[in-house]
C-alpha cells in the first residue's frame, strides 16, 4: 500500500500517459483504497499546480493545445443536444466544455472533452441514466462552448453546420 505522496505521485504519471480519462473509482480500485480518497488527492494536486480536468467520464490532463480555441455560442432545446454535438464532432473539433452564465452564481462551467461520436453517445448516456439537467437548461437554452478546432477550414464547417441547424447565435 502506497504512501500518500507516492500515491499522488503515480496518479499524476497515470493520468499524464493516459489516452482516455479514468475514474475516481477506477483509481480508487488500483490503489485499494476509497473514491474519496482519490477525490481528495485530486484537490490537494490541483492545490499544488496540477492542471487535471474532471469530465464526465473521469479525470483527465488537458492535451497540449492544437490548432484553435474558440468559443461559440449556442441556443436549443434538449431534444437539439445530440444533433449540435455530433455537427461540431463530425467536421473534427473538440468539444472542451459548456459554459453558462447563471444570473445569481455567475459563470458554470462543465469539462466536456468530446472529440467523436463514441464521446458524445458516453456522455448522454450518463446524463440521461443520471436524470441529471444540461447546463443550458438554466439559461433557456443558452449557452457557450470552448472549441478545439485543427485549423479554421474546421472551424468555419462547424458555424456552417450549426447555422444550418439553426442553433449558432451570431
Amino acid at each position: 500500500m502506497a504512501n500518500a505522496r507516492t500515491r499522488r505521485t503515480e496518479i499524476m504519471n497515470i493520468l499524464q500517459t493516459a489516452e482516455k480519462p479514468i475514474s475516481a473509482g477506477t483509481l480508487a480500485t488500483r490503489f485499494h483504497v476509497s473514491r474519496q480518497v482519490i477525490v481528495t488527492d485530486i484537490a490537494l494536486l490541483r492545490a499544488s499546480g496540477a492542471d487535471i480536468l474532471a469530465t464526465p467520464r473521469g479525470y483527465a490532463i488537458p492535451p497540449a493545445s492544437r490548432g484553435l480555441i474558440r468559443p461559440i455560442v449556442c441556443r436549443h432545446s434538449g431534444d437539439d443536444m445530440k444533433s449540435e454535438l455530433y455537427a461540431i464532432v463530425d467536421q473534427g473539433c473538440t468539444i472542451l466544455d459548456v459554459i453558462v452564465e447563471h444570473p445569481i452564481y455567475g459563470q458554470l462551467a462543465g469539462e466536456l472533452q468530446l472529440s467523436s461520436r463514441y464521446d458524445v453517445e458516453q456522455f448522454l448516456n450518463r446524463l440521461y441514466e443520471s436524470d441529471a439537467h444540461p447546463l443550458s437548461d438554466l439559461t433557456g437554452g443558452v449557452h457557450l462552448h470552448t472549441l478545439s478546432c485543427p485549423d479554421e477550414n474546421a472551424w468555419n464547417r462547424v458555424r456552417d453546420a450549426l447555422r444550418d441547424l439553426r442553433i449558432l447565435l451570431e
